[in-house]
């Protein structure tokens, strides 16, 4: 690498909290079936010892998928692209209409509160997106302002609460919400590579939602987290390094990940902290939670290693990676809503969102409570 990390800040510093955006709920689903990964290596008939070590050496122990229909004998069709994308709305409606009910639950609103929706998916293409599949599916008012962000791969989720924090912002008292959709068994090729076998080793399907809200904390009427600022940085040289794009062998699309991409994040990741705390008087060992995507076992060590953090530090991280597989732009909203249960956050402590993906990219944002 020898190009220098493009570095973008995309929020200032809030100065004010009666303007701050926060968070003031979050759901999660995920599909009615869970596989460990000994179950899948029997449902393939996968025999080959290199692909075996890498579904279980994965810190992965089970995924909730929506595996393809059974033949006859037991073993699985494979489905067609036209296939794989009905997977990807049907499955995509059903989970992410749960999770935003979810959601709302938490944040103590209803459907015809929310104002504003931007949903996030990577694992299929459709127009209409699923904004306005779900604001049908869920009787959303007519008037609900929408954003579908597509193709942005894990990093996603905090592209999409970037949006969703300046929207509420720009419209005090009014509730938006951010809707990651990811059925990442519809983006499955089963080819018998070691390629395909990585993908298909990590990845699993599920949904998640964020509610915001700008005004001042008696108004917003939760404890949730301020928003406080957003950076970005894109690494240009290592753009081929995660990829979606058509196989023409298997006439289907297909994701692609690079062997060094944990390194590759990894050596940036001190970058970025450095800059989204730039100019707020905070040092790293003054975030008390961290909210790392969960892109697998060598990208969550690589982090670690490069940012001095504690196997504490990521538990969370590390739990939804053990329990659900990377679910892409929405596995970091499955660790904070973890954060939220365990009931250890104190008022004014700060915390670390960060995700990564396709670009390449790592994306962050500095919440406190």
């Amino acid at each position: 690498m020898t190009k220098s990390p493009q570095v973008v800040h995309a929020l200032p510093a809030e100065t004010e909290t009666r303007a701050a955006a926060r968070i003031i709920g979050v759901g999660t689903a995920v599909p009615a079936f869970s596989y460990t990964q000994e179950e899948l290596l029997e449902v393939f008939s996968i025999t080959d010892p290199k692909v075996r070590s890498v579904f279980l050496n994965s810190a992965i122990e089970r995924r909730f998928l929506n595996l393809p229909p059974k033949l006859p004998d037991g073993t699985r069709r494979m489905e067609t692209q036209g296939e794989l994308l009905r997977k990807h709305r049907e499955h995509g409606i059903e989970m992410g209409a749960r999770s935003l009910q979810a959601c709302l639950k938490q944040a103590e609103a209803e459907l015809d509160d929310v104002a504003y929706l931007c949903c996030v998916s990577s694992t299929g293409f459709l127009t209409p997106g699923f904004s306005a599949l779900v604001i049908r599916e869920l009787g959303l008012a007519q008037e609900t302002a929408r954003l579908d962000v597509v193709g942005m791969g894990c990093n996603a989720g905090l592209n999409g609460l970037s949006a969703v924090s300046g929207w509420a912002r720009a419209h005090p008292g009014k509730l938006a919400v951010m809707l990651c959709i990811e059925a990442c068994s519809a983006a499955y090729v089963f080819d018998g590579t070691m390629r395909t076998s990585v993908v298909n080793s990590l990845f699993g399907d599920g949904s998640s939602a964020v509610a915001v809200r700008a005004g001042a904390p008696s108004a917003v009427g939760n404890e949730g987290p301020s928003i406080l600022k957003f950076s970005s940085c894109i690494i240009p040289e290592a753009i081929d390094a995660m990829r979606y794009d058509w196989d023409d062998h298997e006439s289907k699309f297909s994701f692609y990940l690079d062997q060094d991409v944990p390194y590759v994040v990894g050596a940036h990741a001190e970058i970025i902290i450095g800059r989204l705390l730039e100019g707020t008087g905070l040092r790293r060992n003054d975030i008390a939670h961290w909210i790392v995507h969960s892109g697998g076992k060598k990208v969550i060590d690589s982090v670690m290693v490069n940012l001095g953090l504690t196997r504490r530090d990521v538990r969370h991280t590390t739990s939804v990676l053990r329990d659900y597989g990377n679910l892409s732009s929405g596995s970091f909203l499955f660790s904070y809503s973890g954060l939220v249960d365990e009931g250890v956050v104190r008022p004014g402590d700060h915390g670390v969102l960060m995700t990564m993906g396709p670009g390449s990219t790592i994306e962050t944002a500095l919440i406190q409570w």
